[in-house]
């Protein structure tokens, strides 16, 4: 009778544990598709983004080595703002990154990049203020304001280029498109979520 006593107790716990779990379950099933639907959506906008013939491009800075050669990821970058200027997309590049942990201006990096390229000096500008996106936003802004910029084609990876959309937005400056390069690397599984973290903690931001 004891025995059957503890079954009983044991039966009814793990059916009270079920009925916990169950919910539980559900509650995680919706979060992760409603990250996967998310994720998507912030990957098809980059991917699908187009520039459109502008004034000036921005090229948002990434990691340089320490022998002062632009990473893969950045070199995708400076490729594509030349490969818009070749097409007559814009008239200048405005390269901006900051002093990375390598001891490097990146937005110097960049401009000899387009230098050794082909392009004309006067038709490079460099930002090297730019070690946030916010910052680089800020220099886009008083450099459009002091030259008479109205439209600026912007060029950073797929997964940026949602959050650059917001910040140009909430800049005032409204005629912006976008391009990502056709670039793709191990580290974007874990880029792709931070970004998905800093777009609605940059949206919550006064």
């Amino acid at each position: 009778m004891l025995n059957l006593k503890k079954a009983m107790s044991l039966l009814n716990k793990k059916t009270d544990l079920m009925g916990f779990t169950k919910p539980l379950i559900a509650v995680l099933g919706l979060i992760l598709l409603a990250s996967l639907i998310y994720g998507m959506g912030v990957t098809g906008y980059g991917l699908l983004s187009k520039a459109k013939p502008s004034q000036v491009c921005v090229v948002f800075g990434n990691t340089v080595h320490a022998d002062g050669t632009p990473s893969k990821r950045l070199k995708a970058r400076l490729d594509k703002s030349l490969e818009l200027y070749r097409m007559d997309y814009c008239q200048k590049v405005i390269t901006s990154g900051g002093l990375g942990k390598e001891g490097r201006d990146e937005a110097k990096v960049m401009r000899e990049y387009l230098l050794a390229a082909g392009m004309p000096s006067l038709s490079v500008v460099q930002d090297s203020t730019g070690v946030t996106t916010g910052a680089t936003i800020q220099f886009v802004k008083q450099y459009a304001a002091e030259h008479e910029i109205e439209s600026v084609i912007a060029v950073s990876q797929y997964f940026h280029l949602l959050r650059i959309r917001l910040a140009f937005g909430r800049a005032g400056l409204k005629n912006v498109s976008l391009e990502a390069p056709r670039f793709a690397e191990l580290r974007d599984v874990y880029s792709l979520p931070l970004e998905m973290v800093a777009i609605p903690a940059y949206m919550l931001r006064r």
